[in-house]
């Protein structure tokens, strides 16, 4: 086992990992926070009107909740070359080792993929109503912005995983979706 991966899915690999792990479980990232810091320019928005999607970024004393993905060893080239294409499209995210703290008390280290501050895509310093109005109007090649935050927050929902910033975040979305029909 010690040659397997483990990957950390705090946004859309939760809901569409694009792979089929061994094993998933929930897994806690102390020092990161997940928010919706990095715009969309590919996936979720275009470069005219960019949307916005979830990124880890280091943050003192904060912790991210998610799902620890275990992909055996066999398979781990592929799975990293395939992460790599996706997550990297612009490198608005570097990869990165984390250290992770499963439910059951394993600690593992985990690939994910974290913000770069210094990239044009960063969106950190937006505000909860920015964020909305950003994410109400933006699509992309995968779909509407506001289907990727639905996604996510039933995902989170269903592994019990508390992000109510986040669930207040669709809630708001869901308002303007409503005003703008």
């Amino acid at each position: 086992m010690s040659d397997d991966l483990w990957i950390f899915a705090y946004g859309s690999l939760m809901w569409n990992p694009g792979f089929t792990p061994v094993e998933s479980v929930l897994g806690c990232a102390h020092g990161y926070q997940r928010g919706f810091f990095m715009r969309s320019v590919h996936y979720r928005g275009t470069e005219g009107l960019p949307g916005l999607v979830l990124a880890l970024d280091v943050c003192d004393g904060a912790h991210c909740e998610g799902m620890a993905l275990r992909v055996a060893a066999g398979e781990r080239d592929a799975v990293l070359s395939y992460l790599r294409e996706r997550e990297l499209i612009s490198y608005a995210y570097y990869e990165h080792i984390c250290q992770l703290v499963l439910a059951d008390g394993r600690e593992v280290a985990a690939v994910t993929y974290v913000v770069a501050r210094d990239h044009s895509q960063y969106a950190g310093a937006l505000s909860l109503a920015e964020q909305a109005v950003i994410i109400a109007r933006a699509s992309g090649s995968a779909g509407p912005n506001r289907d990727y935050l639905n996604s996510t927050a039933a995902s989170l929902r269903g592994f019990a995983i508390e992000a109510e910033e986040l669930f207040a975040l669709q809630a708001h979305v869901e308002a303007l979706c409503r005003t703008q029909n």
